[in-house]
């Protein structure tokens, strides 16, 4: 079942086409592996799924997306309530200079929640889900900043999760981190996959036919071929996927 269907989706930043006539259905509740080489349109395609390309001056988006039955580049979208949906994990860990805590916190208690009991609930639920609680349990009102990189991912996991999303971006979310690291994170959006729809970019060849159920092949901000990522990895239709996927370029 479609989670997201992108129809005729096209993006320029000024005079640049950066997204060419993309056609793509994302599935409800499977992980979703972006792959190609850099600068062909994988970051800029996840970005748009929350509108966060809105914040940059000169982009100019036609087409269709929809989450479940709503197009989210109609005029009438309320974009906060729409990232809310669609929460997003970026490449490098990015914990405020706050406590381990109020870095979860700071989301709901900008949409009103005021009860500590309230909080403490979100606060505990989000850590577990993120596979940080065990480690952190003890020490909510120490600096996020004393986690290590792993731990910071995996709190900025945590505090994207507090929202509740439906549908969670995440933008080569180990590529800062060492392989122990990135092995946790693989494992925990191997489980988050139960209960969200998750987009992933990553430059990782191996880390897509890892963790990921559908595999979409960018080049030159085209989409050349998605399917299965078992089909893309071992019999892709298209040759300029089986060179990418075998290291002949890129």
């Amino acid at each position: 079942m479609s989670k997201i269907s992108v129809k005729d989706l096209n993006l320029h930043y000024g005079s640049f086409h950066a997204l060419k006539n993309i056609n793509l259905d994302i599935c409800e509740r499977e992980v979703t592996a972006l792959i190609g080489p850099s600068g062909c349109g994988k970051s800029t395609f996840i970005r748009s799924l929350n509108r966060m390309n809105d914040l940059i001056d000169g982009v100019k988006i036609d087409g269709e997306m929809f989450l479940e039955d709503q197009d989210i580049y109609q005029p009438d979208v309320d974009v906060v309530s729409l990232r809310r949906r669609v929460g997003m994990v970026f490449q490098s860990p990015n914990p405020f200079r706050k406590s381990i805590y109020e870095n979860v916190a700071y989301g709901p208690r900008r949409y009103g929640i005021k009860s500590r009991n309230q909080l403490d609930e979100i606060i505990e639920r989000s850590l577990r889900e993120a596979a940080l609680w065990e480690e952190v349990k003890d020490r909510l009102k120490s600096s996020a900043l004393g986690l290590s990189g792993g731990q910071q991912q995996r709190l900025c996991i945590a505090r994207a999760l507090a929202m509740e999303p439906e549908v969670l971006l995440m933008d080569e979310p180990t590529s800062a981190l060492d392989p122990i690291a990135t092995s946790r994170i693989e494992e925990l959006i191997d489980q988050l996959k139960k209960e969200y729809t998750i987009v992933i970019v990553t430059h990782s060849m191996q880390q897509a036919a890892r963790i990921s159920d559908k595999t979409v092949f960018f080049l030159m901000g085209e989409v050349i071929e998605a399917d299965d990522t078992q089909v893309i990895f071992t019999s892709p239709r298209d040759q300029r996927t089986e060179d990418y996927v075998t290291g002949r370029f890129g």
